[in-house]
């Protein structure tokens, strides 16, 4: 149940919630109680079960004449280590644990819906065939690999440089897509197109070239698997529409959340780790209702 002091946002005619919520809890319960096809889009990143605690800390650089790092013009900066902020990534069955959640998804959507699930390669094989199941092999839409070339070097294997984003619609014939309103890419060979095509750009393709965040960047929270706005925003943009609902229930840093309001759409966020909710309630607009799931 929620918190005495929040006002219940899931139970309003017009939807899941009267306006932009953050209910902070077990998101099992709480999909359990939400109306049946709520939602034009569903964008989850879940635990990827690498078997260990995801940490980050907040890394701020500050100018100091006698700093350990020299940067632009030659100024030297210190390195300011803020607050670490982490979760817990390790499931004994990971598959027990995403399925029923996968089934609510199913559920909350309405019939032009799409449900995006962000993965590594650790369970994407597995979730792919369990949504199979769910959804139905004609409901399957597209693999997205989200490539990035930044971090760490293995030197036994090659590098994992890339996430899959598993991409499921409710209905294949009614779904929403609206290619327009995507941004557009470079062409990499831009020789062999008109001008016209060039200054235009083209339509991304189901492989998207996007830096992770930047640990010293504007978008940075210090949350751990943070992902980009720009990734968001393609999804967003694409599946959805302005006044559209907007669900995510591993919201961890709220980039779903602060993209849907910057596009006007409408979101409902559910995360029980106590450092997301404190990040979320500096990262997104005034008004959002924060409610309590009690356990």
């Amino acid at each position: 149940m929620l918190d005495a002091q929040t006002s219940d946002p899931r139970s309003t005619p017009d939807g899941p919630a009267e306006g932009n919520t953050v209910m902070h809890g077990e998101n099992l319960p709480v999909l359990e109680s939400l109306p049946d096809e709520s939602f034009q889009l569903i964008y989850v990143d879940p635990p990827f079960n690498t078997g260990r605690t995801q940490r980050r800390a907040e890394r701020t650089m500050i100018r100091s004449d006698e700093g350990t790092h020299t940067g632009f013009q030659g100024r030297s900066y210190d390195t300011v280590l803020g607050e670490n902020r982490w979760y817990t990534d390790s499931f004994d069955d990971y598959l027990q644990f995403i399925a029923p959640r996968l089934m609510h998804a199913h559920r909350l959507l309405n019939e032009t819906g799409t449900l995006y699930v962000h993965l590594d390669y650790r369970e994407v094989h597995y979730v792919k065939v369990l949504l199979d199941d769910i959804f139905g092999r004609k409901c399957f839409l597209n693999e997205i690999i989200w490539a990035y070339d930044y971090g760490g070097r293995a030197k036994s294997r090659w590098p994992s440089k890339h996430d899959t984003i598993l991409v499921y619609v409710k209905d294949p014939k009614k779904y929403h897509f609206d290619s327009a309103e995507v941004d557009r890419e470079p062409y990499m060979a831009p020789g062999l197109v008109t001008p016209e095509k060039r200054a235009k750009g083209k339509l991304p393709t189901d492989v998207w070239w996007h830096t992770i965040v930047s640990p010293t960047g504007k978008e940075k929270t210090g949350y751990p698997t943070q992902k980009p706005e720009g990734i968001l925003r393609r999804i967003i943009s694409a599946s959805s529409r302005p006044g559209d609902w907007v669900l995510d229930f591993f919201a961890g840093s709220g980039t779903t959340g602060a993209v849907a309001a910057a596009m006007d759409r409408k979101f409902y966020l559910i995360d029980q780790n106590d450092q997301a909710i404190e990040v979320m309630r500096g990262r997104l607009p005034d008004g959002t209702d924060f409610a309590t799931v009690e356990a």
